[in-house]
């Protein structure tokens, strides 16, 4: 992260959690985000990016699951207060495009185990990757529990239109300690900036703030 000064990044993040927990608190855990605006890059010619990382600490304290498997799976998952649905579940919902749309919006992310994430297209239709939420796998030798831990930490990057140049990533939470939101961050610009053809030449600016709070530029103009 040569880009970015180390010291310039700690003042920002101190100067960000005055705010949000001592000048401006809410009654609420405000989610801390990066906004990245990319620069000589085309989305139309250049191949469009769409991937995840996970973070050494979850960044958002309110982000539901629901994991769609045995009722192994699904007791699993609900002993950690994460949702659960088994096979019997998605098809009672056939494929109501409504019923469909409304459990998308119900959750942030969806896992499924290995034997059952085939079928889902077939048993609910499409709904779920429209909203782009398609289930990632868990696998036979997986611990369910670990396995929502991961998730919850994972963030995805991908640019939602071929006209923006612009996105937003939640990376941490005001509730962290400081070490724990740099190093978030460091992880995140890192992996964003590696998934550019060029590299630092392609980002324009990177700024910083909380879901509450004024922003805080940590490069660029």
């Amino acid at each position: 992260m040569s880009k970015i000064s180390s010291e310039a990044l700690t003042e920002s993040i101190a100067a960000l959690l005055k705010n949000t927990n001592e000048e401006k608190k809410r009654p609420f855990t405000q989610t801390i985000e990066l906004q990245f605006g990319l620069k000589n890059y085309d989305p139309n010619k250049e191949k469009r990016f769409n991937a995840s990382v996970v973070l050494p600490y979850v960044p958002r304290n309110k982000f539901n699951i629901c994991v769609i498997g045995t009722e192994t799976d699904v007791a699993a998952s609900k002993a950690v207060s994460s949702g659960g649905m088994t096979q019997d579940d998605l098809k009672l919902l056939g494929k109501d495009k409504k019923k469909v749309k409304k459990l998308a919006a119900s959750y942030h992310a969806f896992l499924a185990s290995a034997s059952l994430i085939r079928q889902i297209p077939r048993l609910i239709g499409p709904g779920l990757s429209k909203a782009g939420k398609f289930p990632s796998v868990i696998n036979t030798n997986d611990n369910v529990s670990e396995k929502i831990q991961e998730q919850k930490a994972t963030v995805k990057f991908q640019l939602k239109s071929k006209k923006s140049l612009c996105l937003a990533v939640a990376v941490a939470n005001v509730d962290m300690t400081p070490e724990q939101i740099q190093e978030n961050i460091v992880l995140a610009i890192n992996f964003f900036v590696s998934l550019l053809p060029k590299n630092w030449q392609q980002v324009k600016r990177i700024h910083m703030h909380a879901t509450m709070g004024p922003s805080y530029k940590i490069f660029g103009m």
